[in-house]
């Protein structure tokens, strides 16, 4: 009777072992996957930012967006997550030095230098290049919905509506007095 009951001991105790080193790679297995959701939900922010500032730059330059390849994180390993961080990081940086160089940089800087700072909320004109709330509508109006009016805006972003107001046939007339000083008219 001791003996059986020795054994039974014997074979609890292994039973237990057992459990133990099962629960504790389990255990492992389980908070390695809940690090790896974290780590691929940081890549995937990563992505839609580079994405949203790549595709801000692209679309105020009159740019075609680039196109996501259609897959979603769930389809993808992490080395492939990794390398689309990459990629789009490569590509806003792209943009924005795109951005950097409106074609005529040098004109809304002069035209900038005789109106106003890059911040002026004086109404009825703001922004460094004073655009009254018709033209930024018209030109910059997502900018105008999703930031507010010019003084609002970064420079470069000013500079590019103006841009577009330029090729839409304006000119710089909409700043007569300005363009005339700095002999664009």
């Amino acid at each position: 009777m001791r003996r059986n009951f020795t054994l039974v001991l014997v074979l609890l105790l292994a039973c237990a072992c057992a459990l133990a080193t099962a629960s504790a790679t389990s255990s492992t297995a389980t908070s390695r996957t809940v690090v790896t959701e974290k780590y691929v939900q940081t890549l995937g922010k990563q992505i839609f930012s580079f994405q949203r500032a790549t595709w801000h730059w692209q679309s105020l330059m009159g740019r075609p967006l680039t196109e996501t390849e259609g897959r979603v994180l769930t389809e993808m390993n992490v080395r492939d997550i990794e390398r689309a961080v990459a990629l789009w990081r490569r590509r806003a940086a792209a943009a924005r030095k795109q951005a950097q160089h409106p074609p005529h940089l040098q004109a809304w800087l002069c035209i900038h230098r005789y109106e106003a700072t890059w911040h002026d909320s004086g109404a009825p004109y703001w922004g460094g290049l004073q655009m009254d709330l018709s033209f930024q509508a018209h030109y910059g109006g997502r900018l105008l919905r999703t930031k507010g009016t010019a003084d609002r805006w970064q420079p470069l972003e000013q500079m590019w509506v103006a841009e577009r107001a330029f090729n839409a046939g304006r000119g710089f007339y909409p700043w007569p007095n300005t363009a005339r000083y700095c002999g664009l008219l």
